[in-house]
């Protein structure tokens, strides 16, 4: 009377729902509870890939084929610098490392001469 199953029945698991077979794991929810049918976490699926290509940067100088970065020209150097008095990165001007090397040289010793500022004026 207290076990009446047969030889070939088994007991479910403690805690087991029955949803899924004994073998797959089961996982809890997560806090927002299941996701949706797309796998994304808070959004349905994607349809489509955004097409977005980025224009290469260029280097200035190496468009110009300038050989030397003159530092005496306060114009030129002028745009590669913040506010701040900061350097701008390659990252950011699309020169190339040749160029960027001299560059920065070149804005160095404008501002030990006082062509360019080194830092803002408040």
């Amino acid at each position: 009377m207290a076990d009446e199953r047969g030889p070939n029945q088994q007991s479910a698991p403690v805690g087991h729902s029955g949803g899924a077979p004994s073998g797959a794991p089961q996982r809890p929810a997560g806090p927002g509870g299941p996701r949706p049918q797309g796998g994304r976490p808070g959004g349905p699926p994607r349809r489509g890939k955004r097409n977005f290509v980025r224009k290469k940067k260029v280097c200035r100088f190496c468009v110009d084929k300038s050989d030397f970065i003159d530092y005496k020209k306060a114009e030129i150097l002028a745009p590669f610098l913040q506010e701040r008095g900061k350097i701008l990165p390659r990252r950011m001007t699309g020169t190339c490392a040749r160029h960027q090397r001299w560059l920065t040289v070149a804005i160095k010793r404008a501002q030990n001469i006082a062509l360019l500022p080194f830092s803002a004026e408040l």
